[in-house]
């Protein structure tokens, strides 16, 4: 097995290429906008193996936005999404993917459903589905028990910043319980839509509870973020703390 992180490009999620010694996925494409970039750095990842699936976190754009062109470019991969997300893509709404939001169109395509709880079979390797919805109703993570692992997308959007919950979808406190519910799955490690891995149970658990705490604070404020917090821009997907909360984990002294 094999996990590769390709990192954000601008707007772009993280996309993940998991190998397996009997198939191959990708989590996550990125927007359209650098698809034909995006298959580069696959292929440069994959060589000339097949890719099997490909399983996206959320309709949004930033992490679906290049399916159709990515699955078509490796022999029209399968998509799998949560079925709350289908029709979006089907159709292609620019409206709920918010492919409008970046003066784009959200190329349509077919996808598969995925459940809660559905499990990928790679050979020496297994990627289970997981319902993480919050910044949108079709919130998928996807977990590998054998690197105690979670792929979560949009859940946590980046170490060092919360979702914004005025997304088409998005729910605060449903954003709050699926955080408690990762909380208990104790995790190795996160990789979040954007920037490095968080790595180790102890700042993967310091990550979640800061996250936890603010949404919570938010919830018992009525709802609405921090009015000392800047209006974040129409086409990002999160909050900026006006204290800069840490990227990554401090080196102990």
């Amino acid at each position: 097995m094999r996990i590769t992180r390709l990192p954000a490009i601008h707007h772009d999620s993280n996309i993940v290429v998991v190998k397996g010694s009997a198939s191959n996925i990708l989590i996550d494409v990125g927007t359209s906008w650098y698809q034909m970039l995006q298959v580069e750095r696959i292929i440069g990842v994959l060589g000339d193996e097949k890719l099997d699936h490909i399983l996206l976190t959320s309709r949004l754009y930033p992490f679906a936005g290049g399916s159709k062109y990515v699955s078509q470019y490796f022999d029209n991969a399968p998509v799998h999404i949560h079925e709350e997300g289908q029709a979006a893509l089907q159709t292609g709404d620019f409206f709920t993917t918010w492919a409008n939001r970046y003066e784009s169109d959200m190329p349509s395509i077919e996808t598969s459903s995925v459940e809660d709880g559905e499990i990928f079979i790679l050979g020496d390797c297994e990627v289970e589905a997981v319902l993480t919805n919050g910044i949108s109703t079709d919130g998928m993570s996807y977990y590998i028990s054998q690197e105690n692992l979670l792929i979560a997308g949009g859940i946590v959007i980046r170490a060092d910043r919360p979702c914004r919950w005025d997304l088409p979808g998005a729910n605060l406190v449903t954003l709050r319980d699926n955080l408690k519910k990762i909380m208990l799955m104790k995790l190795s490690a996160i990789v979040p839509m954007q920037g490095p891995a968080i790595k180790g149970k102890k700042h993967v658990a310091e990550v979640l509870k800061r996250h936890l705490d603010f949404y919570q604070s938010c919830i018992d404020d009525g709802g609405t973020p921090p009015s000392t917090w800047a209006r974040p821009a129409r086409s990002t997907l999160w909050l900026t703390p006006r204290t800069p909360w840490p990227l990554e984990e401090k080196e102990s002294a």
